[in-house]
């Protein structure tokens, strides 16, 4: 089905919801964050830590894919994935890259660009341990990225590690683990009407402190 031109060109919402200024925000950006990720549970929005990875690989292609955040504090952005996908292989190679949160129905958006880093390993062991079993095993069949002949051998491998550990731990695999994503940029925008978006970036003016500032939308 081809969708009419002038229907797509005309496809805009204009927003209307909330407002956002530098008054209203906290001298923290992760504080921000939170603030506005709480927001966002309470309004009951459809898997609100979904967030968009953005990764690039040596020859500055880039790549994209939505994950799911597992944690955030002080120290950056927290999610979990195999270490030899796609999205591990650039992320070996290039450790840069950008988030975006997009709560539609908030009318907001969250940027973040920064730097990428592994979780101890005890700390992926922990969080490992924490999931459905069916996660695990999942993530002990799944060559993630690679060439798959059929889903029936995907499904076959899955039925017989769920045999084999059955009554055991399952183990993490080595090449499964957690990222920190350590924030060197984080843009808060809210939708406004007649596209005069509020944009407020915080940017990081040294290890303790951000600098607050204001783009035109």
């Amino acid at each position: 089905m081809i969708i009419d031109k002038e229907i797509l060109e005309n496809l805009r919402q204009d927003y209307r919801s909330d407002s956002l200024s530098e008054k209203d925000v906290t001298e923290d950006p992760i504080s921000q964050f939170g603030k506005w990720f709480n927001q966002a549970i309470s309004a009951g929005l459809y898997e609100p830590n979904a967030m968009t990875l953005a990764t690039a690989s040596t020859d500055r292609k880039p790549s994209a894919r939505i994950v799911l955040l597992k944690g955030f504090d002080a120290k950056g952005f927290v999610f979990y994935s195999n270490y030899l996908s796609s999205k591990g292989k650039e992320i070996a190679k290039n450790p840069v890259v950008a988030l975006v949160f997009f709560w539609g129905e908030l009318e907001r958006q969250v940027r973040i660009e920064g730097t990428i880093e592994k979780l101890s390993k005890e700390e992926s062991e922990r969080y490992f341990q924490s999931r459905p079993r069916g996660s695990q095993i999942g993530a002990v069949v799944s060559q993630q990225s690679q060439i798959l002949n059929s889903r029936s051998e995907l499904e076959k491998k899955w039925n017989e590690m769920e045999t084999e550990f059955a009554d055991k731990k399952v183990p993490k695999p080595a090449y499964w683990g957690g990222y920190l994503v350590k924030p060197t940029l984080i843009e808060f925008w809210q939708g406004r009407q007649s596209r005069l978006h509020d944009r407020i970036v915080y940017k990081k003016a040294d290890k303790q402190t951000w600098k607050i500032v204001r783009l035109s939308p």
